[in-house]
């Protein structure tokens, strides 16, 4: 039986790792829609425009073509061909990506690309693991499996460290780096609080293998 799953949750809580797992071990493919913000935020970079005039971003939303390869084991995204998996994770995107992702146009724009993958996946694929901050309440709300997975500060500042590497600061700042992301994105997602009908996933204790089987167990039960 087809099956989306949505999977949300703040910034260092482990979504994309936790969500490829899931979708590798159920056989399902998998969207990461902040990787599509991210590339329409490298973009307007790209383009000289100003992440902080909403205006001209959204006359801008409509110009690039993003494209996102849903293969669990080697998920690409794309804008107008290039490939910009590596450069989007880069500290210019990431400071400047809520803004962008708060302009109604691009999220207009994206949410649609969103929804088209999940139906592609859901009626070819046997369906789809997609995970961001707002799936299961305004992505795809008919998910059959929602899950809101969650950390500390604390563990969330640490994933991160251990993602960034030698370009990770001070634990401190990472976490008052994330503290700052979840403000800018309350402002047009809810990335503290689980949707309706949403499973919390707590991944504080857990090492990464054991959240991906608990989500695991919780997809198969709605399956």
């Amino acid at each position: 039986m087809a099956i989306v799953v949505a999977i949300d949750g703040p910034s260092g809580s482990g979504k994309s790792s936790v969500s490829r797992g899931v979708a590798r071990e159920l056989g399902l493919r998998y969207l990461d829609t902040g990787a599509q913000y991210r590339a329409m935020t490298w973009w307007i970079l790209q383009n000289g425009i100003d992440p902080a005039d909403p205006a001209a971003i959204a006359l801008a939303a409509a110009k690039p073509l993003i494209a996102s390869g849903t293969d669990p084991v080697a998920p690409s995204i794309t804008v107008d061909g290039t490939d910009v998996a590596e450069v989007i994770r880069g500290g210019e995107v990431t400071a400047a990506v809520s803004k962008v992702a708060s302009v109604q146009a691009v999220r207009d724009r994206l949410i649609a690309l969103q929804r088209e993958l999940i139906a592609h996946a859901s009626e070819h694929c046997g369906g789809i693991v997609a995970e961001g901050r707002d799936i299961a309440d305004v992505v795809y709300p008919a998910a059959e499996a929602k899950i809101y997975l969650t950390a500390s500060p604390a563990a969330r500042a640490a994933r991160r460290g251990a993602e960034l590497g030698q370009q990770a600061g001070p634990a401190e700042r990472t976490e008052a780096e994330l503290a700052r992301r979840d403000a800018e994105d309350a402002k047009t997602t809810r990335p503290l609080e689980a949707a309706p009908g949403a499973t919390v996933v707590d991944a504080t204790e857990l090492d990464l293998e054991q959240v991906i089987a608990k989500v695991a167990r919780l997809v198969s039960v709605a399956r």
